[in-house]
């Protein structure tokens, strides 16, 4: 199993035309041969951390059954090549899941194949929850300010938020040096762990997703920036 992100920035004056995909692209995507799952995804202002949505960039999620079914949809998909067209840049990194567990709207994309862990080189890590509607001005206070704080974190390449439904669905992704730097911040960041508490004791989530993926290869660009 192949898992991919992608990350789409539009060129101006397509905003219109994006957000009307998030609605009429799903059909198409579910039927794309090799296919497991996908999600469109919206991200926010300030690298995705915002409370405002940034209308130029999007997120592609999906899960494969094989590499070459990837590789086709991404050579010759007319719904990416739509994308692709009014694209400013996009960046796509091919990941293997080493870890996962959760739900997202009711089942677990990642699980089942996971790969063994290697020694060294890049992981990504993906959390995504539901957020209880009484529970989202507790969410917001506490993650803008968390999310900040990560962009500073030492092995951090790249770091995003990205959303399916605005203030209640976020998920966040980034992509770490090694799981060794991604285990430090996780565990010595003081705010981090706060928010972690807090989400446990407070019950803000009514479904939430981790998972942890080894970094096979990444093409393109994230403003400006290869990201490998």
């Amino acid at each position: 199993m192949l898992t991919t992100l992608s990350l789409i920035t539009l060129k101006p004056g397509v905003a219109r035309w994006a957000l009307a995909q998030m609605a009429t692209a799903p059909p198409r995507l579910r039927r794309v041969p090799g296919l497991r799952f996908c999600q469109l995804l919206g991200s926010g202002a300030a690298n995705g951390f915002g409370f405002w949505p940034n209308l130029q960039r999007y997120g592609l999620i999906a899960t494969w059954d094989r590499a070459a079914d990837a590789a086709a949809f991404f050579a010759a998909d007319p719904t990416w090549a739509a994308y692709s067209e009014r694209s400013h840049e996009i960046w796509t990194a091919e990941l293997a899941p080493l870890q996962a567990h959760g739900a997202w709207n009711g089942s677990n994309p990642f699980a089942g194949e996971l790969a063994a862990a290697g020694g060294v080189g890049p992981v990504a890590v993906l959390t995504r929850a539901s957020i209880r509607l009484r529970r989202a001005p507790r969410f917001w206070r506490f993650i803008e300010p968390t999310s900040r704080a990560l962009a500073g974190a030492e092995g951090l390449r790249l770091a995003i938020g990205l959303g399916e439904l605005p203030l209640v669905r976020q998920a966040t992704f980034s992509v770490w040096d090694s799981a060794q730097a991604m285990q430090q911040y996780a565990y010595r960041d003081v705010r981090h762990r706060e928010v972690i508490q807090l989400t446990r004791r407070e019950g803000w989530y009514s479904e939430e997703l981790f998972a942890r993926f080894q970094v096979l290869k990444s093409t393109g660009t994230v403003d400006g920036k290869v990201i490998e």
